[in-house]
C-alpha cells in the first residue's frame, strides 16, 4: 500500500492546510512522489483541475496550492467532494469536480454514504505511483453530532485505514484543553488512530511548552511531534477560505502607498485569492472594508471580487451603503473593476430566472458597465490565456462561473482570448472594468501594466510566481526546523 498520513485539526483554521502545504514541498524536494488529498472541503476559493474524463473539474484551492508545493498539476482526485456556500445553511456540491446540485447542511448530511465511495475511489486512483499521500481533515474529529455518514475526518480515516495526527492551534488559547477534549471525545478505535498530534502557531519561547507535554501524554497517550512557531510569511500564501479573512488584506501602509485598493468584504466573496498578487506588490496597499465602514475616499481602484451569490451580494453592496460609496468613487475619478461575480454586479441587471443560486428574480446592478447578465445552469470552467488589449500583454487564467453576460460595453473587451474569442467589458474612458477570468493578475506584466494606468511611476519588476515558490520553501525549511518530520514518514508507512 502506497503510504499515507492524515492531518485532523482540534477545529476549523488551526492551520492543517498550511502544515500540509509544507510538508509535500519538503517531502517532494526529498525526492518522493507527494500528493495531497482532502476528502471533502468547503470553500469558495476554488481552481480548476484535470478529472480522470480529461476534462476540467474545480477543487478548493487550498488543494491546488499543495499541488504545486510537491510540483504536481492538481486533478480533481486531490479534493473529489467540494462544497460552495451559497447561503447560511445551503452550499453548491461538486463530486469529482462537477457540479451535482445544491443542497442544505442536512440534505447533504444525508447524502454524505453515497459520497463515500467516490471519495474511496480518487484516493485509490491518486495512490497509484505515488510515494506518499498527506490527507488534510476537514473542521474537526470532535464534531461527534456529525460523525454519522462522515466522509471528511474519522470516517475517511477509518474506511481507507490510514494514521492520523492532530493539529492544535495555541494561538487560539487552551490548546491543551482542545487536544485532550477532541481525544476524549473519539471512540476507542478511533483513539488508537491517533499517532501524534502538532502544536502550531507558537509565539514566543517553545521551551515554556515543555510542562506541557507530559500532562497532554498522560490523558491521551499521545507524543508530541512538533511545535511549529509561527509563520509570518504564512501570509505571502493564498488562503483556503473565508476564515483567514480577517487577518488578510488590512491595508498596511495605506497611508505611504502610491496605489491604495479598496475591497468590499460581501458575505459570499470567492476567489479573493485574486487579491494576493496586488497585495504582494511593492507600494501598493489592499485593504477590505468591513460591513459598517465607508469605501475609503482616496482609495484608487475599488475592486469587487468574485461572488458564490451575485445577486445577494448586490443586495449587501446597497445595504452597507457601498454602491454610492462605489458610483461616488467613479464620479471622482478612481478606477473600478469587478472579477466574475464583482463584474456582473457592474452591470445594468442580474437575473436568476431558474433560480440557480436562490430565489428566481432579477437585481439591479450597479449600471456602470452596459451589459446585463443571466445566470445560467451550465458552468463554465476552462483555463485561459490570451493578451492585453490595452498593452498586448499576455494573460493565463481561468474562467468558472454561471452565467451569460451581453450588452454594449462587451464591444470594448478587457481581454482578446487565444480562441479567438474575447472577455470582459470597459466603459468610462477605460477606468471601469470587468471580466471573468480569475488568476489574471498573476500574469506579471498584465498586472503591471494595469497598475501603471493606475500610476505611471509603478515599478514592473515584482515577480508574484517567483515570490510564491520561494515562500513555499521558505514553509518547507519552517516546517523541517521544527516537526519530526521523519517520524511522520514512519507513520505514513506503518512502521
Amino acid at each position: 500500500m502506497t503510504a499515507a498520513i492524515m492531518f485532523q485539526g482540534t477545529g476549523s483554521d488551526v492551520g492543517k492546510s498550511l502544515i500540509v502545504t509544507g510538508l509535500a514541498r519538503l517531502f517532494a524536494r526529498q525526492g518522493l512522489v507527494v500528493r495531497p488529498f482532502k476528502p471533502q472541503n468547503m470553500s469558495n476559493n476554488a481552481a480548476p483541475a484535470i478529472a480522470p474524463d480529461g476534462f476540467y473539474g474545480e477543487i478548493g484551492r487550498a488543494q491546488a496550492l499543495q499541488a504545486r508545493a510537491a510540483g504536481l498539476d492538481p486533478t480533481t482526485d486531490m479534493n473529489p467532494v467540494l462544497l460552495k456556500p451559497q447561503t447560511d445553511i445551503g452550499a453548491q456540491v461538486i463530486v469529482d469536480g462537477r457540479v451535482i446540485g445544491n443542497a442544505e447542511a442536512r440534505a447533504y448530511h444525508a447524502m454524505k454514504p453515497d459520497l463515500l465511495p467516490p471519495v474511496l475511489a480518487a484516493f485509490d486512483r491518486l495512490s497509484e505511483g505515488a510515494d506518499l499521500i498527506l490527507v488534510e481533515g476537514a473542521g474537526s474529529p470532535a464534531e461527534v453530532n456529525l460523525r454519522a455518514g462522515d466522509i471528511a475526518n474519522m470516517g475517511f480515516a477509518e474506511a481507507a485505514d490510514i494514521p492520523v495526527v492532530l493539529i492544535g492551534d495555541i494561538e487560539r488559547g487552551g490548546v491543551i484543553a482542545s487536544l485532550v477534549g477532541t481525544h476524549a471525545l473519539l471512540t476507542p478505535g478511533e483513539q488508537v488512530r491517533l499517532s501524534g498530534y502538532i502544536i502550531n502557531r507558537f509565539r514566543g519561547d517553545v521551551s515554556l511548552f515543555d510542562d506541557a507535554l507530559p500532562i497532554i501524554a498522560a490523558r491521551t497517550g499521545l507524543d508530541s511531534l512538533g511545535i511549529v512557531p509561527w509563520f509570518e510569511s504564512a501570509r505571502a500564501l493564498p488562503a483556503e477560505d473565508t476564515a483567514s479573512l480577517d487577518d488578510r488584506y488590512r491595508g498596511q501602509d495605506w497611508s505611504t502607498a502610491t496605489i491604495r485598493i479598496a475591497v468590499p468584504r460581501l458575505p459570499r466573496i470567492a476567489n479573493f485569492d485574486d487579491l494576493d498578487p496586488l497585495a504582494a506588490e511593492p507600494g501598493v496597499a489592499v485593504r477590505l472594508v468591513h460591513p459598517g465602514e465607508n469605501l475609503p475616499e482616496d482609495a484608487d481602484l475599488i475592486l469587487l471580487a468574485g461572488s458564490k451569490s451575485t445577486r445577494g451580494d448586490l443586495e449587501d453592496l446597497r445595504q452597507n451603503r457601498w454602491a454610492e460609496d462605489i458610483q461616488a468613487a467613479c464620479a471622482r475619478g478612481a478606477h473600478i473593476m469587478g472579477i466574475c461575480g464583482g463584474y456582473q454586479m457592474l452591470g445594468r441587471s442580474v437575473a436568476d430566472p431558474d433560480g440557480i443560486e436562490g430565489a428566481p428574480g432579477a437585481t439591479e446592478g450597479l449600471g456602470l458597465l452596459n451589459i446585463e447578465t443571466t445566470i445560467t445552469e451550465e458552468k463554465r470552467l476552462s483555463p485561459t490565456t490570451g493578451h492585453a488589449v490595452t498593452d498586448g500583454s499576455d494573460i493565463t487564467g481561468f474562467e468558472m462561473h454561471m452565467g451569460r453576460t451581453t450588452g454594449m460595453d462587451t464591444a470594448s473587451p478587457v481581454i482578446h482570448l487565444s480562441d479567438g474569442h474575447t472577455d470582459g467589458a470597459t466603459s468610462h474612458g477605460g477606468r471601469v472594468s470587468g471580466t471573468y477570468i480569475h488568476g489574471l493578475f498573476a500574469s506579471d506584466d498584465f498586472r503591471h501594466g494595469f497598475l501603471k494606468r493606475i500610476d505611471h511611476r509603478h515599478s514592473n519588476t515584482f515577480s508574484w510566481n517567483k515570490s510564491l515558490d520561494e515562500a513555499l520553501d521558505r514553509l518547507a525549511d519552517h516546517i523541517q526546523s521544527c516537526l519530526n518530520t521523519k517520524k511522520i514518514i514512519e507513520i505514513a508507512r506503518g512502521s
